[in-house]
């Protein structure tokens, strides 16, 4: 089992992670396996791309063909004066 050491943490999220610890029941210990548990496990979650979002968004407002993929292209400056 791996044996992980923290220095230097700051006093103040010293002081919010007990008192997340003492809410949840738990050591602090206890609290901060769970804290990275939770973030590892999640990592991979729920990541859509904007496209994807803007799908989503506007389906129900008659949006019935894909956003094309434009991840890698360059940036480009857009203009809206008359």
């Amino acid at each position: 089992m791996t044996h992980l050491v923290v220095c230097n943490l700051e006093a103040d999220v010293e002081i919010r992670l007990k008192r997340r610890a003492a809410r949840h029941g738990r050591s602090m210990e206890d609290e901060v396996r769970e804290i990275l548990r939770d973030v590892v496990n999640n990592e991979n979650r729920n990541i859509e791309g904007l496209g994807t979002k803007l799908a989503r968004r506007f389906a129900r407002r008659g949006l019935d063909f894909d956003i094309p993929e434009m991840r890698g292209e360059p940036l480009r400056l857009v203009c809206f004066e008359e």
